[in-house]
């Protein structure tokens, strides 16, 4: 390890050295690489994306109970504490005429001018019932039971539906993970096996003068690493100004869906990248190595 280290400047202008010898080749591989591990990020923030989204909604699992017009208002307070003892109810509250109209404002967004035309409030007062997603069926099929209620509204088909996205993604990224492992394990092992028989003669002088097989396999390792680096690098740099465009055009129309903080993101995707090049360049490298030496 010391040798390693005392030869760093050695190994460095080496492996220059070797990527230049074939330039073109080594641009493309980059290139390459580097598209590979962006599709991988683009996957990989969607799929945190999306669960982030349905574990937000999940937690604010609510069902909309609405009651007889013609209930008093003590029977619709006596109505709330019976809701509140039904296990998985986490909060009761009531939701007026007025609050209903002003929700339904803020989901119409610019639409919103159809209900001025209206002479009086169309919405009626229900009560919001927040839940535990779990208790969903036991905590409907318990509602039906209260007598006053009249109609139960619930969030589970969307919630299933996200949920389904989101394992379909899961699978999705564990496949594209595989395929990036896979693609720059054959692309960098090629490379290398091309540098060594492109070096071939330096090698052979080399090994007359003694050399240790480490230390002529190092820069072949190095410019494997370089190489996957580079590329996780300019995926990293591509993935940063997609996400803030799709954070750009998410905010306009659809402003209410709970997205995972940008910077946050953007963090995880390029740890993510830099760490699984890093690993996939030098595992390439000593797959090209130990694949030319049987040759």
């Amino acid at each position: 390890m010391r040798n390693i280290l005392y030869n760093t400047g050695y190994f460095l202008k080496e492996a220059k050295a070797i990527i230049k010898l074939n330039l073109l080749s080594n641009i493309f591989s980059l290139l390459s690489t580097g598209l590979i591990f962006f599709i991988l990020t683009m996957v990989s923030s969607g799929w945190w994306i999306s669960s982030q989204v349905v574990e937000t909604i999940q937690g604010e699992a609510e069902v909309s109970v609405y009651f007889k017009e013609d209930i008093k208002n003590n029977d619709v307070m006596k109505l709330i504490e019976d809701i509140k003892t039904i296990a998985g109810v986490r909060e009761v509250r009531l939701v007026d005429e007025d609050e209903a109209y002003s929700r339904m404002v803020e989901i119409l967004g610019n639409e919103a001018k159809v209900l001025s035309y209206l002479d009086d409030n169309p919405f009626n007062p229900f009560i919001e019932v927040k839940i535990h997603l779990e208790n969903m069926e036991s905590v409907v099929k318990n509602l039906s039971h209260i007598k006053g209620i009249e109609q139960i509204r619930d969030n589970r088909e969307a919630l299933e539906r996200l949920h389904s996205i989101a394992e379909v993604l899961k699978i999705l990224g564990y496949l594209v993970v595989a395929a990036v492992a896979i693609s720059t394990l054959v692309i960098i092992s090629h490379i290398i096996r091309m540098g060594i028989y492109d070096n071939r003669d330096q090698i052979n002088t080399l090994r007359l003068l003694g050399a240790p097989e480490m230390f002529i396999a190092f820069p072949f390792l190095l410019e494997g690493l370089m190489l996957t680096i580079g590329g996780g690098l300019l995926a990293a740099t591509l993935s940063a100004f997609s996400l803030k465009y799709f954070y750009a055009q998410m905010a306009g129309p659809l402003p209410f869906i709970p997205l995972p903080p940008r910077e946050a993101l953007v963090g995880r995707l390029i740890t993510l990248v830099i760490l699984l090049s890093a690993i996939m360049g030098v595992t390439g490298s000593l797959f090209g190595l130990s694949s030319a030496k049987n040759d």
